[in-house]
């Protein structure tokens, strides 16, 4: 079966969709993204990607582009239409198509968005998670807005292109204080000797992960100690434990950082623990 993308009204073949060469996201990266996971063909936390994704419209000052029903409907018509029970659906918003200017074009421009879907397999993502996976670290080269989830990716695209051709899966990024900010596209977080665990503050610093936000809520119900604060990229190696989360990595066990063990070089029981419930914590959304 032929993918099915929306496209500013239109659900069409995913070959022939396609955004006009002036649209502000093409031209400036000026617009705004969710990636929600679809597990059983629900939306997993769909309300808080939702949340974000209004926020980071703010942030940048792109007005909705239509009611938050109307785009929950094209959110679940897309996933029907390309029949995804395990998988994701992206949603891409930007300020739309207007004269290629830095400044903002009139208020009767309309925001353009993209949605597309697509399968995963889950069974190979267990195993990935059951093996863990490496990171590398690098230095944060940023703009300090990253809270804001924007298409504007290309650090991110380098750090992890850079990650996978030193044989890992993700990059963590460094601050100039040698803590750890977060993934190219993943929250990071350890677990100390004496069991604590450990994130990073969601300020400006870092996205604030809806995964990241059920797996605090989880650590709080099963009464696991939680600590929101910087951690060190020596400390991360020496930890008992370290995991990724995101909505396209659930919870994911880091095994090495820069070639060197985490624990004891396996994934940590935590790690897996919390993945292994996590689905009982998170919204499930209607089909």
């Amino acid at each position: 079966m032929s993918r099915i993308a929306y496209v500013n009204g239109r659900y069409v073949p995913h070959a022939d969709a396609h955004v006009h060469v002036e649209d502000r996201g093409y031209q400036f990266a000026d617009g705004v993204y969710e990636v929600c996971e679809v597990r059983d063909g629900r939306l997993i936390d769909e309300p808080r990607h939702l949340a974000r994704l209004w926020r980071s419209l703010r942030e940048l000052k792109i007005r909705a582009p239509m009611a938050e029903s109307a785009l929950k409907v094209v959110l679940r018509e897309t996933v029907r239409r390309n029949r995804v029970r395990d998988g994701i659906v992206y949603l891409q918003v930007t300020r739309g198509v207007a004269r290629r200017d830095h400044y903002f074009p009139a208020e009767s421009v309309r925001p353009a968005v993209v949605v597309t879907a697509r399968s995963a397999d889950r069974a190979k993502a267990e195993a990935a998670a059951a093996a863990g996976v490496k990171v590398v670290t690098m230095p944060e080269n940023r703009w300090p807005r990253v809270d804001i989830k924007s298409v504007a990716l290309l650090p991110n695209v380098l750090a992890k292109q850079q990650a996978r051709e030193a044989g890992a899966r993700e990059a963590w990024y460094v601050d100039r204080d040698g803590n750890v900010t977060e993934g190219g596209s993943t929250t990071a977080w350890i677990v100390t000797e004496d069991g604590m665990l450990v994130t990073r503050p969601a300020d400006h610093g870092i996205l604030q992960g809806v995964t990241r936000a059920t797996v605090m809520d989880m650590a709080r119900d099963l009464q696991i100690r939680l600590e929101e604060r910087p951690f060190t990229v020596a400390e991360a190696k020496a930890a008992r434990e370290a995991f990724m989360t995101a909505a396209t990595a659930i919870v994911t066990p880091v095994v090495s950082i820069d070639g060197e063990k985490v624990g004891d070089g396996a994934p940590g029981k935590v790690a897996l623990e919390l993945r292994k419930r996590f689905h009982e914590f998170a919204d499930h959304g209607a089909a």
